[in-house]
C-alpha cells in the first residue's frame, strides 16, 4: 500500500516505487521465514514523501488477519525520542532548559549519591551516563509489576551506582521515566497527555496512544510473539504503563511516518498537519541538539569470523544523543533507535543526508529481522552492491546462541552435584528484601522450596538445588527466558544473612538485573515493601 502526503506527481511517483515496493518485499518475505516472524510493518519516507507504508504476514501465528499499515504495534524504546521531543518544546517555551539540575523542578528526587543528586541535569536523565549500571532497576517495572511511576522514582535512592558520574555509557531506563514525570512537575499535565495533545494530534497521529488498553480493544493490533521457550507462541498483551516515558507507545507504520518526516524536517509538521495546527513542534536549535553527540559510545570490534557486510558497515563514530543513537554507515551519519519489549521488537533508521527515513515493526522477539531490512533498504538509496543481511544476520544470530548455550553448558559443567544445602529447606523458607525493590518470598511446601517476586506476579517459579548455598530459579513462565541462580550466605551462627541473585544465560535481557537485587531476610509481621 503506498501512502504518501504530497499529492501532485503522484502518478510519477507511485510508477518510480514500483520496483523499490518490490526489493523491500522481498527482503521482508525472506527475513519473515527466515527469523520466524509471524509479522512485519514498514514505513519508508524520502525527501517528505511516503513512499511505502505495508504490512506483511500475520497478526497473530495460525490466524489469517493480515498485518496492515494501520496495525498497532509497541515501539518499546522508540518511545524515547518522544519523550526528549516533548522537553524540547518546554525548552524552546523556556519553561525548562536541557542543563537545568533535575532537583530545580523536582524537589524530592534524589539518587544514591548525594552529588549526583544535587548535579544531575534534564540532559544527564537523557543520555546514559548516570552512573547506573546497564538496565539498573528496570525488575521494578519489567516484567510488569504494581509499582507506580512516582513510587519508581521514590526507589531510584536506593539503587548503588556501578560507576562514577559521568565516566561510562550505561544504557537505562528509569531516568527516562524520571524526565516523563517531569512533564507533569513542570506543566500540571501528565506525560501520558502532553504528548498526545503536543505531539499525535499535530501531526495527526490518530492511531498512536500510550496505555495498554488500545492493545486490548483495538481490531487490528499484532499480537505479540517469542521463541524463548523453544518454540513460537503467542504472548499476552502487558500493561508496561508505569514505565510509559521509556518505552510503551502503541502506534502504526502509517502514523510514525509522519513522525519521521517531523524529525527529518528539523521539527516542521508540513502537509501532516491538520488544518488549523501549529506548523512546527520544536526549534532547528533543539532538533539539532537531540541530533548532537552527548555520550561517546565504545565501538565494538567485530569477531574474526564476522560475515563480510559487517566489516563494510562497521562505524567511525557512535554516541548517544537526547532519545536517539548517533553513527555512521558507509560514510553517512544515521540517526536512529531500537525497542524491545516483550514479543515485539522495532527499528527507526532516519538518514538526515539523504531526506531519508525507514520503520519496521514487527511481532517477534528477534531483532536480526529489523536490522537486516534496514540495511538493505538504506543500501538501496546508497546505490551500493546488493548484501544479503538476511543471511549475515542469520549467521551472527546463531552465532550468538551459541555462544550463549555453550556459557550455560560450561557453567553446568563445572557443578558438583555431590553437595547438599547447609540448613534444611524449611530454614531458608521467608520473607526477604531488597532495598529498591522490595519484598520476595520463599516457601517450601512438601520439601520443595518456591520463590515469588511479590510486585511482579511473572517472576514465581521453583527453586530448585544447584550446588552448595545455591538454587536455581526456574520461572514458570517459560517465555521469560531468564532463569536465575539464587547464592544464600550464612552468618557465624548458620542463620541466612543474605541472597544475591545472577541470570544464568548470558544471552538474558538486560533489564533482568538479578545481580543488582541484595536481600536480606525480614521478619514475617514486617510491614510489606
Amino acid at each position: 500500500m503506498l501512502k504518501r502526503f504530497r499529492l501532485p506527481a503522484a502518478v510519477l511517483l507511485a510508477a518510480a516505487l514500483c520496483p523499490a515496493q518490490d526489493y523491500v518485499d522481498r527482503v521482508v518475505e525472506r527475513a519473515r521465514k527466515e527469523f520466524d516472524v509471524p509479522g512485519i510493518a514498514v514505513a519508508i519516507v524520502k525527501d517528505g514523501n511516503v513512499v511505502l507504508a505495508k504490512g506483511y504476514g500475520v497478526r497473530k501465528q495460525g490466524e489469517s488477519a493480515p498485518v496492515t499499515a494501520q496495525s498497532l504495534f509497541r515501539i518499546a524504546s522508540n518511545t524515547k525520542a518522544f519523550t526528549t521531543a516533548a522537553l524540547a518544546m518546554l525548552v524552546d517555551q523556556r519553561r525548562i532548559a536541557w542543563d537545568d539540575a533535575v532537583t530545580q523542578h523536582m524537589p524530592g528526587f534524589q539518587l544514591y549519591d548525594p552529588y549526583v543528586t544535587r548535579e544531575m541535569t534534564i540532559r544527564d536523565l537523557l543520555t546514559h551516563r548516570s552512573g547506573l549500571g546497564l538496565g539498573a532497576g528496570d525488575l521494578m517495572f519489567f516484567p510488569p509489576g504494581d509499582l507506580g511511576r512516582d513510587e519508581i522514582v521514590k526507589r531510584l535512592r536506593f539503587i548503588k551506582p556501578a560507576t562514577s558520574f559521568r565516566s561510562a555509557y550505561a544504557y537505562d531506563n528509569l531516568l527516562y521515566i524520571v524526565a516523563g514525570q517531569l512533564i507533569p512537575a513542570v506543566t500540571g499535565r501528565s506525560w501520558d497527555d502532553f504528548v498526545k495533545e503536543r505531539i499525535f494530534t499535530p501531526l495527526g497521529m490518530t492511531n498512536t496512544f500510550t496505555d495498554v488498553a488500545a492493545l486490548r480493544k483495538g481490531k487490528d493490533v499484532a499480537t505479540p510473539h517469542n521463541t524463548l521457550s523453544g518454540k513460537l507462541e503467542a504472548l499476552p498483551q502487558e500493561d508496561m504503563d508505569t514505565s510509559a516515558p521509556a518505552g510503551a507507545i502503541i502506534t502504526c507504520v502509517e502514523d510514525l511516518a509522519k513522525w519521521m518526516n517531523l524529525q527529518l524536517s528539523g521539527g516542521t509538521v508540513g502537509p501532516a498537519a491538520p488544518a488549523g495546527r501549529t506548523p512546527r513542534l520544536f526549534s532547528p536549535e533543539q532538533a539539532r541538539e537531540m541530533w548532537s553527540a552527548q555520550t561517546i559510545l565504545p565501538i565494538e570490534e567485530l569477531a574474526k569470523d564476522a560475515p563480510a557486510a559487517f566489516a563494510a558497515t562497521q562505524p567511525n563514530f557512535r554516541a548517544y544523543g537526547l532519545g536517539w543513537d548517533l553513527r555512521d554507515y558507509r560514510g553517512k551519519r544515521l540517526v536512529g533507535h531500537t525497542g524491545m519489549l516483550s514479543g515485539y521488537v522495532s527499528r527507526t533508521a532516519l538518514v538526515p543526508e539523504l531526506k531519508l527515513g525507514i520503520v519496521i515493526l514487527t511481532n517477534q522477539e528477534v531483532t536480526a529481522a529489523h536490522a537486516a531490512i534496514a540495511n538493505t533498504v538504506i543500501d538501496h538509496y546508497l546505490g551500493v552492491p546488493d548484501a544479503d543481511w538476511v543471511a549475515a544476520y542469520s549467521a551472527r544470530l546463531k552465532s550468538q546462541r551459541a555462544e550463549g548455550e555453550e556459557a550455560v553448558k560450561k557453567a553446568a559443567g563445572q557443578r558438583n552435584p555431590n553437595t547438599k544445602p547447609a540448613l534444611p529447606l524449611a530454614s531458608y523458607a521467608g520473607r526477604y528484601r531488597d532495598a529498591w525493590y522490595g519484598d520476595i518470598r520463599i516457601e517450601e511446601h512438601d520439601g520443595k522450596l518456591s520463590i515469588y517476586f511479590t510486585h511482579t506476579a511473572d517472576l514465581a517459579g521453583d527453586l530448585e538445588h544447584w550446588q552448595y548455598d545455591t538454587f536455581v530459579a526456574r520461572w514458570k513462565n517459560r517465555t521469560l527466558d531468564a532463569d536465575a541462580y539464587v547464592t544464600f550466605t550464612l552468618k557465624p551462627d548458620g542463620t541466612i544473612d543474605e541472597a544475591r541473585m545472577k541470570a544464568v544465560s548470558p544471552l538474558t535481557d538486560f533489564s533482568y538485573d538479578f545481580h543488582d537485587l541484595l536481600f536480606h531476610p525480614v521478619a514475617i509481621n514486617a510491614g510489606p515493601k
